[in-house]
């Protein structure tokens, strides 16, 4: 009796060893993203987290992203009610990651404790720019700076210098040859709003936003549509532009510039599991992979810095690496240097709506009658 149950146990162990990842499948095998990240990095990186789970698991994901401007993404998470379509949210400004954390429509994230510890709680002075959640529901994946992109031989045309801040863009000379998005369409934009207003105070910020209005001769669809309407030779120069979304047009050979003024907003590309999410365990997976040394190289190839100072964009001459921190002046990682944060993510959340609002009464309704 005691042979056979032996037998019957060594033939149950071998049953389940070799029943396969059906049987004791880790993680699902579909991964759903919202998020207003470009597809030049989602892409990659669903791809790459795809055979990582070959890999690791066995199992063939299929991966998918629903693109969506932040503000819209955020808008189709509120009507889904913890009903989501999506698993991950990802992109975009956390202040809008913190009302979705009060809503009960995320859920709280389960990586190991090390790889939380390796990121630290924020970067920058005077305002630090939190790059997670104390609280555990969202976390920054890279670090990406919202800048301006300038065609050179426009602004020669023109007779402009070459962009250093802000400020630049109001001259005279460039009437009609700025480009932006809307920042209710747009994160990157909104979020550069914000600097302009905290910088400035709400009297001459938005006197100086109008009179940026009073320059843009295109608001684009998207804020991705920026820097390709600057690259094309349409636009001198743009606002509000992520750097890795101006680096892709750089890549494909067009004559684009990118810099990043020294107040400017550096977003950690907050990510987060939806509540209700379908594919819980897939999620938390990508989430974990996206921060290993494997998911930041496939980040950092794309024009983004590492979210933790553990790694530094770095690779062979003439590598898509070495390129992108040609293309945003020779930066490696925001970690060795000072970053002048001015922007308060507290301000922006509690007046988010407001903003948008007196944008489309102040600047979209009255553009023509500023551009005169």
């Amino acid at each position: 009796m005691a042979r056979r149950w032996m037998r019957f146990a060594a033939a149950l162990t071998l049953s389940l060893a070799t029943a396969g990842p059906a049987a004791a499948q880790a993680i699902e095998d579909e991964l759903v993203l919202i998020t207003p990240v470009a597809k030049t990095l989602t892409d990659p990186a669903l791809a790459e987290f795809a055979k990582y789970a070959k890999e690791k698991w066995n199992v063939t994901v299929r991966t998918s992203a629903l693109a969506a401007g932040t503000p819209v993404a955020y808008g189709r998470i509120v009507e889904w009610k913890g009903r989501p379509e999506a698993d991950i949210f990802w992109g975009g400004e956390s202040a809008l990651f913190d009302k979705l954390t009060e809503q009960k429509l995320l859920a709280k994230l389960e990586l190991p404790q090390a790889v939380l510890d390796a990121i630290p709680a924020s970067i920058g002075k005077p305002k630090p720019i939190p790059l997670k959640d104390p609280k555990g529901y969202w976390t920054g994946t890279v670090l990406e700076p919202y800048g301006l992109v300038y065609h050179p031989k426009v602004l020669a045309r023109l007779g402009v210098a070459p962009p250093k801040d802000w400020d630049d863009l109001l001259d005279p000379k460039l009437k009609g040859n700025v480009a932006q998005c809307a920042p209710t369409r747009s994160s990157s934009s909104h979020a550069t709003y914000e600097v302009i207003l905290q910088r400035d105070g709400d009297v001459k910020g938005w006197a100086w936003l109008k009179r940026l209005g009073g320059n843009t001769g295109i608001f684009t669809a998207r804020s991705r549509d920026v820097p390709s309407v600057v690259a094309k030779g349409e636009f001198a120069a743009g606002f509000a532009v992520p750097s890795y979304m101006a680096f892709e047009d750089r890549l494909a050979g067009f004559d684009i510039k990118f810099v990043a003024p020294k107040t400017a907003w550096i977003t950690p590309e907050p990510i987060a599991v939806l509540a209700g999410a379908k594919h819980p365990k897939a999620a938390q997976a990508f989430i974990e992979f996206m921060l290993s040394e494997r998911g930041q190289r496939v980040a950092m190839e794309r024009g983004v810095f590492p979210i933790t100072p553990k790694y530094r964009v770095q690779g062979a001459p003439g590598s898509r690496a070495e390129m992108a921190v040609e293309f945003t002046g020779g930066l490696r990682s925001y970690f060795d240097v000072e970053v002048n944060n001015i922007y308060d993510d507290s301000i922006a959340q509690a007046r988010y709506e407001q903003v948008n609002q007196q944008f489309r009464k102040e600047v979209e309704a009255a553009w023509q009658e500023l551009k005169k």
